[in-house]
């Protein structure tokens, strides 16, 4: 996003169903095919909100919203994306309420077990475990691992992360690096730069994310992929993310296509 530029809202538009085919096919051909984005990070927000509009419980929007995880990885592999993080569940969220954040913890699993089970995806797990319970740490693990020899569509899964403490992370991994090293702290500091933190990321050898987009009309990053995040554009969205469709991607990447990405330069 260039400077003294604010981030825009994108407004939906409902077309009639013959049309709103017609334009989802033009709007694909459209995109430049050297101008797709090879990570997109994307805040998945909206679930209570997207189940509170219908009268429903909050766990109906994180089921629906977990549903339409494979769907945009679909999406995401059609038009050449390599990697996608998902933003599933925040260190904040662990403050909400235990009986709604056990249901969301429950429904997250059952989600990236299934993602894995479908072989299709590469799944690598974000954020600190330690903060989850027991056997939800080790069903992420296992799910990880089952999918390490996949080759494809890598997707990254952020789940108990936040920005901050991912960057904190790095900090421990790289003193604690360093300290079996024999490396004084004076010798570090002495050598110390950015890409130092860079090899103790959670996304450690992938591209950082070029395009996040984020759902449900909030115009904040959160904490996500702090670090990662340094060039990337920002698309926001007023879907709800149960209410994501195809078109909403395309357009989000026809904004990523159109914009002028100067990177400081």
């Amino acid at each position: 996003m260039s400077a003294c530029r604010l981030p825009r809202k994108v407004s939906r538009v409902r077309l009639p169903h013959p049309l709103y085919g017609l334009y989802e096919r033009r709007l694909a051909a459209s995109l430049p095919r050297d101008a797709i984005p090879r990570h997109v990070g994307v805040i998945l927000d909206g679930n209570r909100r997207w189940a509170r509009s219908f009268g429903e419980p909050a766990s109906h929007g994180h089921r629906r919203g977990a549903d339409k995880i494979t769907e945009l990885l679909t999406w995401s592999e059609e038009v050449g994306v390599e990697v996608v993080t998902l933003w599933m569940l925040s260190t904040d969220n662990l403050a909400r309420d235990p009986e709604e954040l056990a249901e969301l913890v429950s429904i997250i699993t059952d989600a990236v077990c299934s993602l894995a089970d479908t072989g299709r995806w590469r799944l690598r797990v974000m954020g600190d475990l330690r903060l989850l319970p027991a056997e939800t740490a080790q069903a992420m693990r296992a799910a990880q691992e089952r999918t390490r020899d996949v080759v494809g569509l890598h997707v990254n899964v952020a789940v108990g992360y936040g920005g901050r403490h991912e960057i904190a992370d790095a900090v421990r991994s790289l003193l604690r690096e360093h300290a079996a090293r024999g490396t004084s702290l004076v010798e570090l500091a002495e050598t110390f730069d950015v890409a130092h933190i860079a090899e103790h990321l959670y996304t450690k050898g992938q591209p950082d994310p070029e395009l996040v987009i984020r759902t449900s009309g909030e115009q904040r990053l959160g904490g996500f992929l702090l670090w990662q995040s340094a060039h990337s554009e920002f698309y926001f969205c007023e879907a709800y993310w149960p209410d994501f469709r195809r078109v909403d991607f395309l357009r989000a990447l026809r904004s990523f296509a159109a914009r002028e990405r100067r990177l400081g330069r």
